[in-house]
């Protein structure tokens, strides 16, 4: 008689975690952060623009020689790039997730009834959208030039975003972009901060006035880009 075996097995720790909903608020929070991270400091890297193009340039190619010569040409710029990749992908499925749990934990007897959704929740979820949107033409502008208008020039960033933000459509693509990610971030950090349980009774305010002020100066500091194109100040 040959003994039975067993052939389920437990589930890991890192499944465990992920498969709660507790484990995946976890995620998005994290990764989120990581994306404001880099947010921060790419917006202040945009800026140099204003210095012209010399400054803007050189600091585009400074990107993909730092950490030279122990990191070999764009090695760290495409480690940041992997990572950026990974905080998008953990971010945007485990916020898939979560919202189709919400909807099959919601009572069967509200099928039939338009629930109105918070006024947060839809910003962050139509933001999400906009901006996973926007990330792809992002990239195949000023990165890959697929589809930049007139003629993609492979180093030299300050031209291609002089003409990316000299034509209608280019500037009402960011800026659309740019007041979605203000709300997204405004909604996001505050959400973060609970899901890691670093708000409380007498941070919440703080919490708030700061998560107001960052989403504030990176829409604005985004933004003054396309318009200092539009308005002459960078040429």
């Amino acid at each position: 008689m040959a003994l039975a075996t067993r052939t389920d097995r437990r589930p890991s720790f890192a499944r465990t975690v992920w498969d709660s909903t507790v484990g995946k608020k976890t995620v998005m929070a994290v990764s989120g952060l990581i994306m404001l991270l880099y947010l921060v400091v790419h917006m202040i890297g945009n800026l140099k623009i204003f210095f012209g193009a010399g400054e803007f340039n050189h600091y585009a190619h400074w990107l993909r020689t730092v950490g030279e010569p122990f990191m070999h040409y764009e090695w760290t710029l495409w480690l940041v790039r992997i990572v950026l990749v990974v905080a998008v992908v953990a971010h945007a499925t485990s916020a898939y997730q979560l919202s189709r749990r919400d909807i099959r934990a919601r009572p069967s007897k509200y099928v039939h009834k338009k629930a109105r959704a918070s006024y947060a929740t839809r910003t962050m979820r139509w933001g999400g959208i906009i901006l996973g949107l926007f990330i792809v033409w992002h990239i195949l502008d000023l990165t890959t030039g697929t589809v930049h208008t007139g003629g993609f020039q492979e180093g030299h960033p300050y031209q291609n975003v002089v003409d990316t933000f000299s034509t209608w459509y280019g500037n009402v693509v960011y800026i659309v972009a740019m007041l979605a990610l203000g709300l997204h971030v405004r909604h996001g950090f505050w959400s973060a901060a609970q899901t890691l349980g670093v708000g409380s009774r007498t941070r919440d305010r703080f919490l708030k006035t700061f998560a107001d002020v960052l989403a504030l100066l990176l829409t604005v500091g985004f933004i003054a880009v396309p318009v200092g194109v539009m308005t002459g100040v960078v040429s």
